[in-house]
């Protein structure tokens, strides 16, 4: 294959060991783009080159090594890290979870319902599998791929992600490897201790009512630096030290790591004027935070 070249720092000469992107090669011969043959090319000079396993892709940068073993191993790692990148990304758009199946099952699309179950004992393992089959499957079908007494393993978030399934731990532990794995696969991996709450979430998926899942997001982090009674009850004068305090989040105060409250910020003050949301530096009053 020809490769079109620009040299940017140092010297190219006939006979280098290079790498482009994933590609790799000994430099056989360079032309000029008058198209006549070289044996160096210095910064700022465009050339052909005859010599690299593939084209490389337009913007990759290109490095000179000390001998072709080299420029081979790098190329070689960098193509598996590409390789695993795409991987990743395949993963990551055929995600299945059990919201995403409780949606499908909601638009009458989904047929079948893969799960792998890992429970702490044998004896679990049985009472679910006979509780799983009570289900109605007249829509769709639940398939129980793998079942063992155990920890989840980096096998079984394999195995999910090889099938579309999604993983059930009932009274059992998760490997970290696995745990990593799930992450980066895309996996989803349901974990209960209560066998109707696990039987309640399958049935809800198969009939498309699953709720959504909750995810709670840290907005800001404000310290109260005084309290002021004001009639019945006190406003915390307060300082936004992380992110932004808004009206009608929910909020938590601690004390000495301790809840001592939790609610809805429904009274926000900047400056004694009523205010949406107040950022990082700024100060806030903050109303009805204690009784």
């Amino acid at each position: 294959p020809v490769a079109s070249l620009l040299v940017q720092n140092g010297t190219l000469r006939v006979g280098d060991s290079i790498v482009a992107g994933s590609v790799f090669g000994k430099v056989r011969a360079m032309t000029d783009d008058r198209g006549m043959r070289v044996e160096v090319a210095t910064p700022s000079f465009a050339v052909e080159l005859l010599g690299l396993s593939d084209v490389p892709a337009a913007g990759d940068e290109f490095e000179v090594f000390e001998s072709e073993k080299e420029a081979r191993a790098v190329a070689s790692q960098r193509s598996d890290e590409q390789r695993r990148s795409r991987l990743q990304q395949m993963m990551a758009s055929r995600r299945v979870t059990l919201n995403s199946l409780s949606a499908q099952a909601q638009e009458g699309e989904l047929k079948e319902l893969n799960l792998i179950l890992k429970a702490d004992v044998q004896g679990s393992v049985e009472a679910i599998l006979g509780s799983l089959k009570q289900l109605p499957q007249n829509e769709v079908q639940v398939r129980v791929l793998l079942t063992a007494a155990g920890e989840i393993s980096e096998t079984d978030v394999d195995l999910a992600a090889a099938s579309g399934a999604v993983i059930i731990g009932f009274s059992t532990t998760m490997s970290p490897s696995a745990r990593q794995a799930a992450e980066r696969e895309g996996v989803d991996v349901r974990e209960y201790d209560i066998i109707y709450k696990l039987l309640d979430d399958i049935q809800g998926a198969m009939e498309g009512l699953l709720e959504p899942e909750l995810v709670e997001e840290e907005l800001g982090e404000v310290e109260v630096r005084a309290v002021f009674p004001v009639g019945r009850g006190a406003v915390a004068g307060c300082y936004v030290r992380s992110g932004k305090a808004i009206r009608n989040c929910n909020l938590r105060v601690r004390r000495d790591g301790q809840v001592i409250y939790e609610g809805i910020l429904d009274s926000l003050k900047r400056m004694k004027e009523d205010a949406r949301e107040v950022n990082t530096g700024f100060e806030c009053g903050i109303a009805d935070l204690f009784d």
